[in-house]
C-alpha cells in the first residue's frame, strides 16, 4: 500500500515531506510486533497513526482501544489498565477486567503516556517485557498478548532527566520513534486542509462554500497554529457557520485567530509613549547606576567617620577607610547639597562634634545667613586619639574596659597609647 492509498483510507491530507516520512515509518513498523512511541504536539494527529499501525498489522482483526492516560485519575489508573478484584478498594463491588485483559490479542493505544504515575509505569514495563500483570487486590499473575502503541506531546527524555518518567520504560517504548510534524512545519498543506474542512462543513450545515482571498491564504500559512490540525478544523467550522460573506479576506480571517499576530515571525512593538533603549543604552544605564551607588556608599562611610562611629578593628581597616575618605575629602559640604539647595548668600557650616561649644548632635547644619566656616581636622590619627581619650575618660582610666568599648584588644590599646603619646 503506497502513500496515497494510506492517505485515502485514513483521511490524511497533505504532501509534506515530513508527513510522508512519518507515514513511511508507520507502514514499515506495522507488520512487526514491537512497541512504538509516537511523539507530536497536541492536535497533530497522533491517534490516526496508531490506527494506521493497527490496521496494517497482523492484529488488525483483533480489538483496538485508545486510552487517554491523562484523563484517568491517579487513584484508579491501575484498576482501569489491569483490572481489580471484588473488595480490593472502597467501591469495588465486583471484579472488573482491565484494558490489557480486554484487548488480549489486539492493540492498545496509550495516549499521553507521560502522565502515568511512576508506580503504574513499573507495572506497564513488566507487561511490555514479560506480558504479565496482576489485578489490583490480587496475587495471581495473569498473561496478556497486547501490542502497545504509546503517544505523548511532551519531551519524554526531559521528563526522564527530571525523574518524572522511568528511563527503562522510555527505552522500551521508544523501540521505534515516530514523530508527527506540527502543522506549522508543513505550511504547504494548510490551505489544502482548510479547503477540505470548509467543504465538509458546508455539506454538513447546508451552507454555501467558503473562498479565501490570496491575503487570507497568506494569513493561514504564516499563523503558528499552536493547536495544529484540530485548531485549523475548529476555525474552518466557525467560519462556515458564522460568516455571512462567503469570500473571506485576511482581515476577516484574522478575527478568528485568537491571541496571536497573523505572522509567526517575531515583531518588535513600539510604544509611542516610552523611550526605546538599545542593549548598549541599557548597559550604560546599569553602569551609571552602579557608579552612583558607589558614590553614595563612600559618602555614607564619611558620614559615619565624622559622626564618631565605633571603629571596631580600626587598626586593620584604617588603610582602606583612609583611601576611601581621601576620595571624597575635597568637598564634604557636597554631601547634603542635593537635599539642601543653597543660594549665593547661604552657607553650610561644618561643626566639629569634639568641640566643647557644640550644642548640636548634627555635624552639618544649614543656615540662610552668612556664618563663619570652621574647618575640621580630617586626620584619622586625630580621630583615633580622640576616641581613645573618650574611652579612657568614660571608664576612669581602666584600660581593659576601654579596649572592650573600642572593640580592640588590650594589647593593641597599650600600643596605640604609646604610639600616640597619650600617657
Amino acid at each position: 500500500m503506497d502513500h496515497q492509498d494510506i492517505k485515502n483510507r485514513f483521511g490524511i491530507i497533505g504532501n509534506s515531506p515530513l508527513l510522508n516520512r512519518a507515514i513511511d515509518i508507520a507502514r514499515q513498523v506495522a507488520p512487526t510486533d514491537i512497541s512504538v512511541l509516537i511523539q507530536g504536539e497536541s492536535g497533530s494527529g497522533k491517534e490516526v497513526f496508531s490506527h494506521i499501525i493497527h490496521q496494517l498489522s497482523t492484529r488488525k482483526h483483533g480489538p483496538f482501544i485508545a486510552v487517554n492516560c491523562g484523563a484517568i485519575p491517579e487513584g484508579t489508573i491501575d484498576s482501569e489498565l489491569f483490572g481489580h478484584e471484588k473488595g480490593s478498594f472502597t467501591g469495588a463491588h465486583e471484579a472488573r477486567k482491565g484494558y490489557f485483559e480486554v484487548v488480549d490479542g489486539g492493540t492498545i493505544f496509550l495516549d499521553e503516556v507521560g502522565e502515568l504515575p511512576i508506580g503504574t509505569q513499573a507495572r506497564l514495563l513488566r507487561v511490555l517485557e514479560t506480558g504479565e500483570y496482576i489485578r489490583v487486590g490480587s496475587s495471581k499473575v495473569q498473561k496478556t498478548n497486547v501490542r502497545v502503541v504509546a503517544a505523548t506531546n511532551v519531551d519524554v527524555f526531559e521528563a526522564v532527566k527530571k525523574g518524572k518518567f522511568r528511563e527503562d520504560l522510555y527505552y522500551r517504548l521508544n523501540t521505534v520513534p515516530l514523530r508527527i510534524p506540527a502543522l506549522r512545519e508543513r505550511k504547504e498543506d494548510i490551505n489544502l486542509l482548510f479547503r477540505k474542512f470548509v467543504v465538509d462543513f458546508a455539506d454538513k450545515y447546508r451552507t454555501p462554500g467558503i473562498q479565501l482571498t490570496e491575503d487570507a491564504q497568506e494569513v493561514l500559512k504564516n499563523y503558528s497554529w499552536p493547536g495544529n490540525v484540530r485548531q485549523l478544523k475548529n476555525i474552518a467550522e466557525q467560519i462556515a457557520v458564522l460568516e455571512k460573506e462567503r469570500v473571506v479576506n485576511g482581515g476577516v480571517l484574522g478575527h478568528y485567530l485568537p491571541t496571536e499576530a497573523h505572522s509567526s515571525l517575531p515583531m518588535a512593538i513600539k510604544d509611542q509613549n516610552k523611550e526605546n533603549f538599545s542593549e548598549r543604552d541599557l548597559l550604560y544605564k546599569v553602569l551609571f547606576d552602579m557608579k552612583k551607588d558607589m558614590v553614595d556608599l563612600k559618602k555614607l562611610v564619611v558620614e559615619l567617620i565624622q559622626k564618631g562611629f565605633n571603629p571596631g578593628t580600626m587598626e586593620q581597616n584604617s588603610p582602606y577607610i583612609n583611601q576611601l575618605y581621601q576620595e571624597v575629602r575635597p568637598n564634604p559640604a557636597a554631601l547634603v547639597a542635593d537635599e539642601y539647595p543653597v543660594n549665593q548668600s547661604s552657607t553650610i557650616t561644618i561643626h566639629n562634634p569634639n568641640q566643647n561649644n557644640s550644642t548640636s548632635n548634627d555635624y552639618l547644619s544649614y543656615d540662610t545667613q552668612d556664618v563663619e566656616e570652621v574647618e575640621e581636622s580630617l586626620s584619622l590619627m586625630d580621630k583615633e586619639s580622640d576616641l581613645i581619650k573618650k574611652a579612657l575618660k568614660k571608664h576612669k582610666g581602666k584600660r581593659k574596659a576601654a579596649a572592650h568599648e573600642l572593640g580592640i584588644s588590650e594589647r593593641t590599646l597599650y600600643r596605640k597609647i604609646k604610639d600616640l603619646n597619650l600617657d
